[in-house]
């Protein structure tokens, strides 16, 4: 199968006859092989009851129907360990992602040799209170994640089969599927401008919530992707540099209590920085301490992701 097309929805019933027949008239057109999956997340409309009648006719489409809403990484993750195609899209069910950006997403991932392919909306058709945001969430992702690319959260991507199988969504994790990837060391990542339409049914189903929870995810991601397999790189240096500090206040204390008798350490506040120092330093060194014993003796401690054998089974 040439591609597999992840579309998450949540109560889009009015847009899914008209999106899935735009799909299969690109597929047919440039005689490519696919399937649509789409991933029903708790819809309360008739959503799966239009999924389910478009099957009968189609059967390149199928669906996984949640039993409540559980966010679109989770939708993403379900519908990634389903996909059969070489190269995977995703893509979201409100038509403002065109399918005739898809062949050319396809020609770039199985010719140019990209594991991914990021769509990149250049003109976008979205409310200022969604676009503001983005903006900077793009470039916090952009400066973390080393990335180039200029549209993280758009939800026209295409990803080489082995990508996707090789990386677990969660959380509101979606939106850095290029970091996750990149981290299991699939660097070659590009992107393509692709057409936005405004919205025709509905309205959007995204809350001011996920901004931050977004935000919290990419500090995960970040910290994780350099730290998971080794905290006491980053809590023993932090730790032993604040103890440090404090250790240099309390010699230099001693030295004025010996020396300059007139003067009594505890009516410093100088006394009170350096101890909270040296406690603050020694918590954070046994947190990596600890973070390193639960790290080596994790069941994944020596999980790692081998892209070819030679020679061995």
């Amino acid at each position: 199968m040439n591609i597999s097309i992840i579309i998450p929805l949540l109560n889009e019933e009015e847009s899914l006859p008209e999106l899935s027949s735009w799909i299969d008239q690109v597929m047919l057109a440039n005689s490519l092989s696919y399937e649509i999956v789409f991933v029903d997340d708790g819809s309360k409309d008739h959503s799966w009851e239009i999924i389910e009648n478009l099957q009968k006719n189609n059967p390149s489409i199928k669906g996984i129907k949640f039993r409540r809403n559980y966010g679109k990484a989770a939708a993403l993750n379900v519908g990634f360990s389903n996909a059969l195609g070489d190269v995977v899209f995703t893509m979201d069910a409100d038509l403002q992602d065109s399918p005739d950006e898809l062949p050319e997403m396809y020609r770039m991932i199985m010719e140019q040799g990209f594991d991914i392919v990021s769509g990149w909306k250049k003109k976008r058709h979205d409310p200022i209170s969604k676009t503001i945001p983005t903006k900077f969430y793009n470039w916090s992702a952009r400066r973390m994640s080393g990335i180039k690319l200029h549209d993280f959260n758009c939800g026209l991507k295409a990803y080489r089969n082995t990508v996707i199988k090789s990386i677990e969504v969660y959380g509101e994790m979606h939106r850095y599927i290029p970091f996750l990837a990149k981290w299991a060391g699939f660097s070659k990542i590009g992107e393509k401008v692709v057409h936005h339409q405004k919205r025709k049914f509905g309205k959007t189903k995204y809350g001011f919530d996920r901004f931050y929870k977004g935000y919290l995810d990419l500090v995960t991601i970040t910290f994780t992707s350099r730290f998971g397999k080794r905290p006491m790189h980053f809590f023993g240096l932090w730790g032993s540099l604040i103890f440090f500090a404090g250790f240099i206040i309390a010699v230099y204390l001693t030295y004025e209590k010996f020396f300059n008798l007139a003067v009594k350490m505890t009516e410093r506040p100088l006394f009170y920085f350096g101890l909270l120092a040296m406690v603050v330093g020694t918590q954070l060194f046994v947190a990596g301490f600890l973070g390193e014993l639960i790290s080596r003796n994790s069941s994944d401690r020596n999980h790692y992701l081998i892209e070819e054998k030679l020679g061995l089974k």
